[in-house]
């Protein structure tokens, strides 16, 4: 995401970072740029410069935070649709929730004396946000989408033909907002988590295919700065490592999904609305390929951490062999990208 140090808001930042990853060499490293600059929210960033830097940034993001002046949005909409690219939105009105707000607004916060974050906040910068996308015919992206009204717009846009797209977090399939009773600050995220009727509409919305992909929204906060009281400790959890069993204990088991759509949100959507190339793609002899191997019949109890949501939850299938590009008997040679070409087992 562009919430680096510095802020990934010019063609050098993003290129950097490119860079690194590629060196590095573990996983493919593609950059997501800010739409404005410093993530201020005012001046856009170098949206052009960054689509054709060697990055070739296509999604753009203030992440945490929401491009809120309507003016600016419509702008950055304008701007990339030269080069196809798609702005991604953290729908959160600043003058509906503040930086403070941390608790789904509803009796538990009034209960717990905790800054309320009111679904109308998401719900009405999705509603501008796809009027917008119509207006410019542009492509908007609506990131960890966590309310019923917000899957209501959603499904009404893209009825209307409108270029829009979303994601759900894995903790917002899963948990909920009672959560927060004890003040728990692993369970701090924004946007909060919500009642069960939300995530009952999240469920539905994913299978159905309103909601087109599953994103961790991964934060790996050292241990310190979730340490503190409720209100002070850092916003995020841990994600990544959890997140097709999560999926799949909550969409899976519960016969709303099977492994195709699986697959579907959690690589085949996510590579095209990132209009990437080299991910999401259907093995072909010869080609090259991203895999992940899943062994569908074990089971494992995750371990607790300070960032971590699920403590001692059992949860299905985990990953078996991560991300291997490689097996012994299925590949024959490296391609010049580090990737291998597929050659069948």
């Amino acid at each position: 995401m562009a919430n680096t140090s510095p802020v990934t808001d010019t063609a050098e930042a993003a290129e950097r970072i490119a860079e690194l990853g590629q060196r590095a060499g573990l996983v493919e490293v593609v950059p997501v740029g800010a739409v404005t600059a410093g993530l201020a929210g005012e001046q856009l960033a170098e949206l052009g410069l960054m689509a054709s830097s060697r990055a070739r940034v296509r999604v753009f993001s203030d992440d945490g935070k929401c491009v809120h002046d309507s003016r600016v949005m419509r702008r950055a909409l304008e701007y990339v649709k030269a080069f196809d690219g798609v702005i991604s939105q953290h729908a959160q009105d600043p003058n509906l929730a503040g930086k403070s707000s941390c608790c789904h607004e509803g009796e538990l916060s009034g209960r717990l004396g905790l800054p309320g974050w009111p679904s109308i906040a998401e719900e009405s910068i999705v509603a501008r946000d796809v009027m917008l996308a119509r207006h410019t015919g542009s492509r908007v992206h609506i990131a960890h989408v966590s309310t019923a009204g917000s899957v209501e717009v959603l499904r009404w846009a893209k009825a209307q033909g409108i270029n829009v797209t979303a994601e759900v977090t894995p903790h917002h399939l899963m948990l909920t907002t009672d959560l927060l009773a004890a003040y728990d600050p692993v369970f701090k995220v924004n946007p909060p988590l919500r009642p069960a009727e939300d995530v009952e509409a999240l469920r539905t919305a994913l299978a159905d295919g309103t909601i087109d992909a599953v994103a961790t929204d991964h934060a790996p906060h050292v241990r310190h700065d979730k340490e503190h009281a409720f209100i002070d400790a850092a916003f995020g959890m841990l994600g990544l490592e959890t997140a097709l069993p999560v999926v799949c204990t909550a969409m899976v088991e519960s016969g709303m999904m099977g492994w195709e759509r699986v697959a579907e949100v959690m690589s085949i959507a996510p590579a095209r609305i990132a209009r990437s190339e080299t991910q999401g793609r259907p093995l072909a002899p010869g080609a090259p390929a991203n895999l992940t191997l899943v062994d569908p019949h074990r089971e494992r109890v995750i371990d607790r951490s300070s960032s971590l949501p699920f403590p001692q939850q059992p949860v299905a299938r985990p990953v078996s062999d991560r991300n291997r590009r490689a097996h012994d008997a299925a590949w024959s040679h490296y391609c010049p990208t580090g990737q291998r070409s597929w050659e069948g087992v």
